[in-house]
């Protein structure tokens, strides 16, 4: 009889550590990154995985927050050495983070999660919302045929074209464009106040890039909530193939707590709830219940 609590990403590959930040930059406004040398969890980390930070030497807060990985920094000599995260400052454990400084202390735990798929695709098309690009930069990287990822490190065939449509509320909350168009990424922004890019929802710039696309593509996504369902919903009308990363909120990451769970549909269409730590964060947008 298959075990229902079986999953394929269960934590066993993780570290744990506590680790020295190097960095902690303003990159927008409220949005900031965070780098601290790790070699055995960079070295380990794919795309669309991500770690649990917490704050060291305190226990308020006291559970850790889910951060994904956003870009591995490697040594002098080419292995991967320190990693970056991204994160909006938004609560308690947020305001505590954005105020450590080179030379303090963090706890964190990685990698976890299962990540993107790394089946070879002609064109790319990562969609964000808010924060949701985080993500993104290291599989731009990746299908790009600039990087490799994981130990061993993913074989992934180079795609054609890599394209990220991101979508803000306004254009001083937009986050590492620069880093996305120097890895060679297409980028669309798109603005709800029309303050930069397209005066509208990241989804019309997706519409726009389908129309566009020629070949084999997919669809990975990345933000809150009724824009994943948005992304999704179009993805099923143009039949491409899509994967979302939800962002749950998580307190352990391992899979024992179950506060992350989300409601997935089977292949006979029944759902059930789902860790979102051990078996995603990445699903098929399809099997998803919005």
């Amino acid at each position: 009889m298959d075990n229902p609590l079986h999953a394929s990403c269960y934590a066993d590959n993780a570290v744990q550590c506590t680790v020295e930040v190097m960095e902690n930059v303003r990159l927008a406004r409220d949005t900031y990154r965070l780098r601290f040398a790790c070699p055995e969890m960079a070295a380990r980390i794919t795309p669309g995985q991500f770690l649990m930070l917490r704050l060291a030497g305190t226990n308020d807060p006291l559970i850790g927050r889910p951060l994904a990985l956003y870009n591995i920094v490697p040594a002098p000599d080419g292995a991967p050495h320190a990693i970056d995260v991204v994160y909006l400052v938004k609560g308690k454990f947020t305001s505590h983070l954005v105020r450590a400084t080179a030379g303090q202390h963090v706890v964190v735990w990685g990698p976890l999660g299962n990540g993107f798929s790394a089946e070879p695709i002609e064109h790319l098309i990562m969609v964000a919302g808010g924060i949701g690009q985080t993500p993104f930069l290291t599989l731009g990287q990746e299908f790009l045929g600039h990087r490799q990822f994981g130990n061993p490190p993913r074989a992934v065939a180079p795609s054609r074209r890599v394209t990220l449509c991101y979508g803000a509320r306004t254009a001083a909350l937009l986050a590492g464009v620069d880093d996305f168009a120097q890895a060679g990424v297409d980028v669309r922004i798109a603005t709800d106040d029309g303050s930069r890019g397209h005066h509208g929802l990241v989804t019309d710039l997706l519409r726009q890039v389908l129309q566009e696309s020629s070949g084999d593509h997919r669809i990975v996504c990345c933000g809150p909530e009724i824009m994943m369902a948005a992304v999704a919903k179009i993805a099923a009308e143009t039949g491409s193939n899509c994967q979302v990363s939800l962002e749950t909120p998580m307190a352990c990451g391992i899979g024992i707590c179950f506060t992350c769970v989300a409601k997935v549909r089977d292949a006979s269409g029944a759902w059930d709830y789902k860790r979102t730590c051990v078996e995603g964060p990445v699903f098929d947008a399809a099997a998803i219940e919005w």
